[in-house]
């Protein structure tokens, strides 16, 4: 299915950036984007299965929650949308019971893997390569990684608490 959207703020936004005022960004205003879901889905490694994107093998888990698209934007500023996908099941991903993905579209519409990983992707107003913002992965817990983008992928960079360093 192709869509035009706008921007579904990540649900554990509103919540983690409560906790950290002026520490989370606050998405981009609505980018109006049309995507390919499948490609997106695909990019992400997620399969289609009956009617609901997976790439976790423990559906019969009742916390289960199939793949979804929280989150469209140009996140990098390069004029191409990003997606960040999210499943949720406390049998796959333990007591965050929750793991994201962002995959990137170039101009043309061909979808690639950016990150993915379990937790709460939180998008911070500090910057990496590339104008990427960097990334607060949430989750149980006082001291959160932030990665940042190096040019290639998403690595270590540094951990945080309601905006201040701590110790991981």
């Amino acid at each position: 299915m192709i869509r035009a959207v706008g921007i579904a703020p990540l649900a554990g936004i509103a919540l983690l950036a409560a906790a950290a005022p002026g520490h989370a960004v606050d998405p981009p205003a609505d980018s109006g984007f049309e995507i390919d879901d499948a490609a997106a889905f695909k990019a992400a490694g997620f399969k289609l299965i009956g009617d609901g994107w997976q790439s976790c093998g423990e559906t019969d888990d009742p916390s289960y929650v199939p793949g979804q698209i929280d989150q469209i934007a140009d996140l990098d500023g390069d004029g191409a949308p990003e997606a960040v996908i999210s499943e949720s099941s406390s049998a796959c991903y333990g007591a965050t019971g929750s793991s994201y993905a962002i995959v990137s579209s170039d101009k043309a519409g061909k979808w690639r893997l950016i990150d993915s990983g379990v937790g709460i992707p939180i998008f911070l107003a500090t910057r990496g390569a590339g104008n990427w913002p960097d990334l607060e992965v949430g989750g149980p817990g006082l001291c959160f990684p932030v990665l940042r983008w190096n040019g290639t992928a998403y690595a270590p960079n540094r951990f945080e608490y309601e905006g201040k360093p701590c110790k991981g």
